[in-house]
């Protein structure tokens, strides 16, 4: 494990023959890298600033208990309960800036990040809860679960999701074609809430300016592919597990110039808690866990 300094937090290692992640469970319990044969396949910038960790354009920050955008009467940045309750909410959540506690598996192929509700959090989230984040090696394949327990009395609003900045040359992104299951798209509305529905494609290139900010609601559980001809690879969102299914998958990247590529699986939309769409609860005592497996594997062009 890296030393800590002011600038930047303790670092997890953990390695097996074919793959190697890097994580900060102090700094929103954020996965870094993770390489697959010495190849990059989450992207990280050269010398982030720390300060705070959610503006790092990389790794995979964790959105909890709520993914993107809240309004209320307008208002970027807040939510209202059943009650008429008006609380702040950061856009992603909180989690990404908060420490999370950490266990490494005993054989140092996973570990167990673990963010527990605070009076920090209770006064923009009033719910008692246990968020816990696995990750675990596995040769070429990545398996992230997301398990999210109400630890307190009342039922519990949430969806979170996965923020994965994959590393992608910009000059590459028309060479490279995102595949999806059957889906519907929306996108947000400037001041909250998000578009009606719309008919969307199974494949786009990811030169295709219309992917920015668009919410790609699955129809059913499936896979989502990123095919990168000129790396010889396939990498492979594996979201095909029903206990807690993956809502929508959401594309996008910051400029022109940006070399990453995002494609994050969510458990409902911005906003959700004011619509509906995506918006999960859970009892007390309840827990939910949601599986993504990432694999990379090369890539042929008989694929599906």
């Amino acid at each position: 494990m890296a030393s800590a300094t002011p600038e930047t937090p303790d670092i997890i290692h953990l390695d097996d023959a074919r793959a190697s992640i890097a994580l900060a469970p102090s700094a929103g319990g954020l996965l870094m890298q993770w390489t697959v044969d010495g190849k990059d396949i989450i992207h990280w910038p050269r010398d982030p600033d720390w300060t705070p960790p959610h503006r790092i354009r990389g790794g995979d920050p964790l959105l909890f208990p709520f993914i993107a955008r809240h309004y209320v009467d307008g208002r970027l940045g807040f939510w209202k309960d059943a009650a008429g309750v008006v609380r702040a909410m950061p856009m992603h959540g909180f989690a990404r800036d908060l420490p999370f506690g950490h266990r490494v598996d005993d054989d140092g192929l996973g570990v167990v990040l673990t963010l527990q509700d605070s009076a920090a959090t209770r006064a923009m989230y009033p719910f008692g809860f246990v968020f816990a984040v696995h990750y675990r090696l596995s040769g070429a394949t990545l398996e992230v679960r997301l398990v999210t327990t109400n630890t307190g009395a009342a039922p519990m609003p949430y969806y979170p999701g996965h923020h994965f900045y994959f590393d992608l040359p910009a000059r590459h992104r028309g060479d490279t074609m995102l595949h999806l299951p059957a889906n519907t798209v929306q996108q947000a509305r400037p001041h909250g809430g998000v578009t009606e529905p719309v008919p969307g494609a199974t494949a786009y290139s990811l030169a295709d300016p219309k992917l920015l900010d668009r919410f790609h609601v699955l129809h059913e559980p499936g896979f989502v592919h990123l095919d990168m001809p000129w790396r010889d690879a396939r990498v492979t969102l594996d979201l095909s597990e029903t206990a807690c299914p993956w809502y929508a998958v959401t594309t996008w990247t910051e400029g022109p110039d940006s070399d990453f590529y995002c494609v994050e699986p969510w458990l409902g939309l911005p906003d959700a808690i004011h619509h509906g769409q995506g918006l999960r609860w859970l009892q007390p005592g309840q827990t939910e866990e949601a599986l993504c497996r990432l694999s990379v594997s090369a890539f042929s062009r008989d694929a599906s």
